[in-house]
């Protein structure tokens, strides 16, 4: 009885978790997005001087951390979902960029963090050099190694489910497209990191309706 309570449980853990997860890094990406525009706004006043965009790079950096909880328990839930079956190679590699992508995501926002207070202390001569170093660093971090990790746990992730049928043929080859636009695009299209949490969230609904789908006789059985 304990063994089928944690088949039914785990999905059902992935799902939510994963979802939580995609939104919450969906919303501190448009937050971080629109009130960090690609060019600094010399004529006028800034961002640095906008309390309303600050406020919004604020909230946006508080939502990180739990983004970044979610995503690891979605992880776990993952990993306990797919149980004894895993490949070594491919564990691996999920773990390893899993956490690589948590830990990127975690300084791309102590980097903005800083950038925002270093810049609300800075006279208004070293304001341009303070963004300048700032949002290099931020965007850095962001969109060329916290992508890219997501792109290889993306791949990981998409061709284990496969081989395993937890993940649909269609699913999979979306999460191919997916990593393929993180690897390739990310670093030069803005608002391409959104397609992250947006297979995120599609992984996760799929896990989700399957686990109330009735389970096959034999599986029941077992």
């Amino acid at each position: 009885m304990e063994t089928r309570l944690q088949a039914l449980r785990t999905p059902r853990a992935a799902g939510l978790v994963g979802i939580a997860f995609a939104l919450l890094l969906a919303t501190a990406i448009v937050m971080v997005r629109v009130a960090l525009p690609d060019e600094p706004d010399y004529m006028g006043n800034s961002w640095v001087t906008d309390a309303s965009r600050r406020r919004t790079v604020q909230t946006a950096l508080d939502l990180i951390p739990f983004a970044g909880i979610f995503f690891l328990w979605f992880m776990g839930a993952v990993r306990a979902r797919i149980g004894a079956a895993e490949d070594q190679f491919f564990a691996m590699v999920f773990l390893g960029s899993g956490l690589l992508f948590v830990a990127t995501l975690f300084g791309a926002s102590a980097a903005a963090g800083g950038l925002l207070v270093t810049a609300d202390a800075s006279g208004a001569g070293s304001r341009l050099q303070v963004w300048s170093f700032g949002r290099h660093v931020t965007y850095s971090l962001l969109t060329t190694y916290a992508m890219r990790m997501a792109a290889v746990f993306t791949l990981t992730t998409s061709t284990i489910g496969q081989r395993l049928g937890v993940l649909p043929r269609w699913l999979a080859l979306l999460g191919y497209l997916v990593a393929l636009t993180l690897l390739f695009v990310s670093r030069s299209v803005a608002w391409s990191e959104l397609v992250f949490p947006a297979w995120a969230l599609a992984v996760s609904l799929h896990i989700l309706v399957a686990s109330f789908r009735p389970r096959p006789a034999s599986a029941a059985a077992s």
